[in-house]
Formats: structure tokens, C-alpha cells, sequence
């Protein structure tokens, strides 16, 4: 896939209080081609350096641990704020706990890289939030114009994540459901092309829905993608055993989700 985004385009805040991993990052940053890289050691000093700096082609790339907040934190005001919510998201950890990185999953982060990581690991998580930030016509937009949608997150950030690249590549009719059991009030009245559902929800989770859909819908053909944080293996097992068409992890390469998007039309 051809990227129209060079990465000497992007301009990166990094968001790191200590010196001597923001001069390592700095460096591999550089050898990756960017060009301009400003940095600041905590979330506040960031979000204001983001309020009076311009914001095209912005990337941040933050350290999880902060001074005076979280980079789980730091991620969640950005999605809260209209004019940084669609701002590319690197998170930087040596952090395994899922309770300490769900929420940076679900927020819509583009990467999250595990420390130590090579420069080629920055280089990838770099590549995709640049095609986040220009998106390559990789799907014709008559292909996609009628097609109907339907999101399921209980996540509003990571609906609008999702939102944002569908209307991209040119998806207009979307609806949305918090959970599965909204989720089967949209389909009982409501035709969908495509469902896009997360796995962990309240009242009804996405193996439920997905059973409930395959089992008990007048739509049990529509195709089901799971874009989730779950790492059980077993409990991702049961959700393909209940008829899921593709599984993608969170974080999610943009990319990755326009090919499965594409492989779920009507091929001629």
C-alpha cells in the first residue's frame, strides 16, 4: 500500500520527563526522517503547548508515567476536546498491566510501544498514524457510498475513532449502539451492510451479540468485525467459534481496518 504521507511531513510532540529516554526517542525519531520535534515533560505542559502551537500533521508520542498525570489521562482530555480529539496518539511503556493500558486502547490511541523497542518499531507506529492523518484512496468511495454500518462500542471515543475513518473512505450511513443490547434494537428495524463491534460491553458483550445475530437475526449473514482490546485467548477463541468474520486488535492499524472493510463488500 502506498503511504501519501512521508514521514518527514509529520510533526511529533513528545511528551517524556525524563532527559535521557527524550534524547533516545529524539534520535530514533530523527532516523526515521522527522523532522520537527518539540518536547515538553508533562501532560498539562502538553495540552497547553497544544492549545497556542498549529496542529496540522501533529502527532504525540507520550510516556505512559508523567508528573502530574497519566498518559491514559493525557489521551482522555485529548478525545474530550473537539480540536484534539482526532490527533494521532503514540503511547511509549514498559507497562503490561491491562487495567493501566484498556482505557488507552479503547481511547482510540494509534500505538501503543512496548519499552525496549527498536527504532523499526517506532518507524511502524509512526507509518500508521501518518496514514491515519492522510489516508490512502485504497477504496473507491462509489464502492462504499451505500453502504450501511452498524458501530458497537460502549467506548464513545473509540466510536468516533471508528466514525472518522469510516466517513474517510467515504461511509456515510453509520449508526451507532453503546452495547450489544442496543445493538439488537438498531438490527431489528434497521438493514446493515456491515457490523463493527467491540468484545468487552455491558448488558450484552460481542460473542453475545455476535451469537445473537448469527442464532436469532433475520440478518444472520451480515458480516461481524470485532475490533477489540481482548487479549484472552480463549474467550477470542469462542468469539470466532460464534461466527465472527475478522477479529483486530486495539490499538488498530487504520489500514488493517479498510482491507477488512473491503474484503466484507460484495465482490463482483
Amino acid at each position: 500500500m502506498a503511504l501519501t504521507m512521508s514521514l518527514a511531513d509529520i510533526a511529533v510532540l513528545l511528551v517524556e520527563p525524563s532527559q535521557m529516554q527524550a534524547n533516545l526517542v529524539t534520535r530514533m525519531l530523527e532516523g526515521q526522517g522527522v523532522l520537527q520535534i518539540d518536547r515538553v515533560e508533562s501532560g498539562n505542559a502538553a495540552l497547553q503547548w497544544l492549545a497556542e502551537n498549529a496542529l496540522r500533521n501533529r502527532v504525540v508520542v507520550s510516556s505512559l508515567y508523567l508528573p502530574d498525570m497519566s498518559g491514559t489521562e493525557l489521551v482522555t482530555v485529548m478525545r474530550d476536546d473537539p480540536l484534539l480529539d482526532a490527533l494521532p496518539f503514540i503511547l511509549v511503556s514498559s507497562e503490561t498491566r491491562p487495567q493501566m493500558l484498556d482505557p488507552v486502547r479503547q481511547s482510540g490511541a494509534c500505538s501503543i510501544i512496548a519499552k525496549p523497542f527498536s527504532e523499526e518499531q517506532l518507524g511502524r507506529a509512526l507509518y500508521s498514524a501518518a496514514d491515519y492523518l492522510n489516508p490512502p484512496q485504497d477504496i473507491d468511495p462509489a464502492e462504499v457510498a451505500g453502504l450501511r454500518v452498524l458501530l458497537v462500542d460502549d467506548s464513545p471515543a473509540s466510536r468516533r475513532h471508528l466514525r472518522r475513518l469510516l466517513e474517510e473512505i467515504g461511509i456515510e450511513r453509520i449508526a451507532e449502539a453503546g452495547n450489544g443490547k442496543e445493538a439488537v434494537g438498531v438490527l431489528s428495524d434497521t438493514m446493515v451492510d456491515l457490523v463493527i463491534t467491540d468484545f468487552n460491553m455491558p448488558e450484552m458483550d460481542g460473542r453475545e451479540l455476535t451469537e445473537y445475530i448469527r442464532e436469532q437475526s433475520w440478518q444472520c449473514e451480515v458480516p461481524i468485525l470485532m475490533v477489540t482490546s481482548e487479549q484472552n485467548m480463549g474467550r477470542l477463541a469462542a468469539v470466532e467459534r460464534a461466527g465472527v468474520s475478522a477479529i483486530c486488535d486495539k490499538p488498530f492499524d487504520a489500514g488493517t481496518i479498510r482491507r477488512l472493510i473491503a474484503n466484507a463488500l460484495p465482490q463482483d
